[in-house]
């Protein structure tokens, strides 16, 4: 089992910037050769992708409303990846997860990914 503890969300004006965090742990998270994700979900709206990170070859993924204004990060020994966010715009305002998809490929929807934090909000103002 792998358990993901997101942090780092809370309220920001728009152009400001937030890094969220996402610690994973597990007796069994450093066996996998695996991907992590970054997806966000609005009110009415389905959880959509954001960022991911293959975490062998740190090759990313970013969606194209974030690319230019986020970037994805890990820090292997922590066990923990990074979505620094820049830019923000009261558009981002969603609830934030991570998750953890089992495979190096890089995938971009949700139900492709196996373990998932209790997420973190995130509110840009106007």
């Amino acid at each position: 089992q792998v358990q993901l503890v997101e942090s780092g969300g809370g309220l920001v004006q728009a152009g400001g910037s937030l890094r969220l965090s996402c610690a994973a742990s597990g007796r069994t998270i450093n066996s996998y050769s695996y991907a992590m994700g970054w997806f966000r979900q609005a009110p009415g709206k389905e959880r959509e992708i954001v960022a991911a990170i293959n975490w062998s070859s740190g090759s990313t993924y970013y969606a194209d409303s974030v690319k230019g204004r986020f970037t994805i990060s890990r820090d292997n020994a922590k066990n923990t990846v990074y979505l620094q966010m820049n830019s923000l715009k009261p558009e981002d305002t969603a609830v934030y997860y991570c998750a953890v998809d089992r495979t190096i490929v890089i995938h971009t929807q949700a139900m492709d990914y196996d373990y998932w934090g209790q997420g973190t909000q995130v509110t840009v103002s106007s």
